[in-house]
């Protein structure tokens, strides 16, 4: 055997252990995944389509009827317009503050690292500790409140049951309720840092001298931003779109720890409803119809984010 076939033999061998020992490696978490993700996922799946609505299993087939009672259910009809207008009024805040934000610390302000440690610290904490320090903070009785009440000022906030620009269409009254402003104000408060970060580092990224030619172009400071800075950041926009889009749709901790459902359900959303209908009203069937529709409403966003990721890769 000559010695360039001989290095040959030996380097494809080599090789293959690499890859025999890669993957003896990532077999264990493959089979983790599998098992108590894809799997858990599919088992979930088969309950919704299934009678087990008690403590006893029943697991006989009922098609779709547990989807179909949940779509006529008015606390989920409110769960729906609740998680639509709390995904649009959050994912807007938080790209607004986010950006106004970025483009203050952009300006190379003395105290920089301090104001940029203080808007990244409320994402250093969980939903729930966030959920339980603005629920005492918007409590009518307590907190500011108190000051504000010796002003002749009474918020309600997140006990208030009105809903704004509403009109009603069966049982259910689409709209705004005000309620939901107060977890949307926690929310922001505690993202707002996250979409700081990418934007300000999206700022950073670009060059000078793309400002420099515009100013010398004649073109504003606003004309930059909006025609020339805003556009470039496009890409940070959609990221942070999606990854708070994911936030909302499956939000359940800060919204159980600062109002729960609230009353008439203004504040409940299908996290909330999925966690007492399983666990607290032992109807697993119903509870695993919310938790594949949460999964498909999530998906509608991930999936073709990944795609059109994997493909700009390509």
């Amino acid at each position: 055997m000559s010695p360039a076939i001989e290095s040959d033999v030996k380097k494809r061998s080599r090789l293959s252990a690499d890859h025999l020992t890669a993957l003896a490696f990532l077999l264990p978490s493959f089979l983790l995944v599998l098992i108590f993700v894809y799997g858990f996922i599919g088992w979930t799946g088969y309950v919704s389509l299934s009678n087990w609505n008690s403590l006893v299993p029943d697991f006989s087939f009922a098609g779709l009827s547990n989807y179909l009672y949940l779509f006529q259910d008015f606390r989920f009809q409110a769960d729906l317009r609740n998680t639509l207008v709390f995904t649009v009024l959050f994912i807007g805040f938080v790209i607004i503050a986010g950006v106004f934000l970025a483009i203050l610390l952009d300006q190379k302000l003395k105290g920089e690292s301090f104001f940029r440690n203080i808007f990244f610290f409320p994402m250093a904490l969980s939903f729930v500790v966030t959920g339980v320090v603005w629920q005492w903070i918007l409590n009518p009785s307590t907190g500011v409140n108190l000051l504000l009440q010796n002003f002749g000022v009474k918020p309600k906030w997140y006990t208030d049951t009105t809903i704004l620009a509403g009109f009603q269409w069966g049982k259910i009254e689409f709209g705004i309720p005000i309620a939901l402003f107060a977890v949307v104000i926690a929310a922001v408060w505690q993202m707002t840092g996250f979409s700081l970060a990418m934007y300000l580092a999206g700022l950073r990224g670009i060059p000078d001298e793309i400002r420099e030619a515009a100013r010398m172009d004649g073109a504003t400071e606003f004309q930059i931003y909006r025609k020339i800075i805003l556009p470039l950041l496009k890409p940070i926009t959609v990221s942070v779109i999606i990854i708070m889009a994911h936030i909302s749709l499956k939000i359940f901790d800060l919204i159980y720890a600062m109002t729960g459902p609230g009353a008439n359900f203004v504040t409940d959303v299908p996290g909330v409803y999925m966690f007492e209908t399983t666990f607290r009203g032992n109807y697993y069937a119903n509870g695993a119809a919310i938790a594949i529709i949460m999964l498909i409403t999530v998906a509608i966003f991930i999936v073709p984010y990944l795609i059109s990721s994997r493909r700009g890769e390509a």
